[in-house]
C-alpha cells in the first residue's frame, strides 16, 4: 500500500496548500469560510482513507514506526487547527497547523520506510491502539498550545501589546492534558497485561510522568488565577520542551537504549 502513498499525499498537498491561504480570509465572508472548510476537510478525508487502506493492507494498526505515527500527526494537527478556526476565528493558527501537517507528509515522502506487517508480542494488545492514538491526539493539542505560547511571548516582548492568549492556550492545554492522562492510564493497563506491572520507572515512563506534571503545574497556576500571564506562557513553553524529550529525544539518551518502549522505526 505504501507504494501509493505519494498519490494520497500529493492529493492532500493540493488542497491543504491553498487552504493555508484561504483561512486568512475566514472572517471576510461565508464563501471564504465554506471554501476553507472544504479544502481542509478534503485533505483529512484523503489522509484518513490512506490510513484505513494501509491498516487493512498491513493487517495491523499503522502505529508502530515513527513514519507511521507521522501519518497520524499529519491527520490530527489540521483537525486541531480546524476546531480552533471554527471556534476562535484565528486563521493564522489554522494555517500553521496545516503547514505542520504538510511537513509530516513531506518527511514521509522524502524518507519512505519499509513497513513490516508483523507486530511484536508486546504490541499485540487491546491497549495498543487507544494508548498510542490518545497520545498522538494529546501531543497535537499540546504542540498547538506551544505555538500559542510562542506567539503570546512574541507579542509581549516585541510588540509590547497585552493581547490575551491565555484563554486559547487553556482550551488547548485542557484538551491535550486530558488525552495525556488517558494515555498514562491506558499505558499502565497495557504494562500490567504485558509485563505484570503497572509502572516500572522505565525512562520513557519517567519522562511521560515529568511531562504530565509540567502541564499540571501550568493548569494549577492558571486555576489559581496567576495574574502574570508571561510566567505561565514560559511554563507552557518549557513543558513543551519536556514533551519533545519524552516523544523522541529520549531515544538518544544512553539510559533509554534498553527501554521496553523502543520498538524500532
Amino acid at each position: 500500500m505504501w507504494q501509493y502513498y505519494h498519490l494520497f499525499s500529493w492529493a492532500t498537498l493540493a488542497v491543504w496548500i491553498p487552504a493555508m491561504v484561504t483561512v486568512w480570509f475566514y472572517e471576510k465572508s461565508l464563501r471564504w469560510r465554506l471554501l476553507s472548510d472544504v479544502l481542509m476537510l478534503s485533505g483529512v478525508v484523503f489522509l484518513s482513507l490512506f490510513i484505513t487502506l494501509m491498516w487493512a493492507d498491513l493487517g495491523r494498526p499503522p502505529l508502530r514506526t515513527l513514519g507511521e505515527t507521522r501519518l497520524w500527526y499529519a491527520l490530527f494537527l489540521p483537525l486541531v487547527g480546524f476546531v480552533v478556526v471554527k471556534r476562535n476565528r484565528y486563521g493564522w493558527f489554522a494555517s500553521y497547523s496545516l503547514l505542520m501537517g504538510l511537513v509530516f507528509l513531506l518527511i514521509n515522502l522524502l524518507k519512505p520506510e519499509i513497513h513490516d506487517k508483523t507486530l511484536m508480542p508486546a504490541l499485540q494488545s487491546v491497549w495498543f491502539v487507544p494508548h498510542v492514538i490518545v497520545y498522538i491526539a494529546g501531543y497535537s493539542f499540546l504542540g498547538a498550545s506551544a505555538l500559542v505560547s510562542t506567539v503570546g511571548l512574541y507579542y509581549r516582548y516585541f510588540r509590547r501589546k497585552s493581547h490575551d492568549f491565555g484563554g486559547m492556550a487553556d482550551t488547548l492545554v485542557y484538551s491535550g492534558f486530558g488525552f495525556l492522562t488517558l494515555g498514562l492510564v491506558f499505558g499502565g493497563l497495557w504494562a500490567k497485561q504485558a509485563w505484570g506491572h503497572y509502572w516500572t520507572w522505565d525512562p520513557k515512563e519517567t519522562w511521560a510522568l515529568i511531562t504530565w506534571l509540567a502541564y499540571m503545574v501550568y493548569i494549577h497556576l492558571r486555576y489559581t488565577r496567576l495574574r502574570n500571564q508571561t510566567t505561565t506562557l514560559w511554563i507552557l513553553s518549557v513543558a513543551f520542551l519536556l514533551l519533545l524529550v519524552c516523544w523522541f529525544g529520549i531515544n538518544y539518551l544512553p539510559a533509554a537504549q534498553n527501554s521496553v518502549h523502543l520498538y524500532g522505526g
